[in-house]
């Protein structure tokens, strides 16, 4: 994997070897960059890594309540038929 320590190195030596004005523009590139990707992101509508893991937590429970439930209906409806041929 990239270290990216060292990505952060080279750019930072990338950068000091530019001409000032060159610098210049690439500062302001990169925090109206980072500014307009914040505002992105921050109009989606993403949810945190601990709320997706109490949610899938949540969803498991309910799908083994759903389980539950379904073998509960298919026991009384069996109950149902045999009272219903009793008859």
């Amino acid at each position: 994997m990239i270290n990216p320590a060292k990505i952060e190195e080279i750019a930072k030596q990338i950068s000091s070897n530019m001409p000032q004005g060159v610098r210049n523009l690439a500062e302001t590139f990169e925090a109206k960059t980072k500014q307009a990707i914040q505002t992105k992101l921050t109009e989606m509508d993403f949810v945190s890594r601990e709320e997706f893991d109490i949610q899938s937590k949540v969803l498991i429970r309910t799908r083994e309540k759903l389980t539950e439930l379904e073998a509960k209906v298919a026991e009384l409806e069996a109950k149902l038929d045999k009272q219903s041929d009793a008859e």
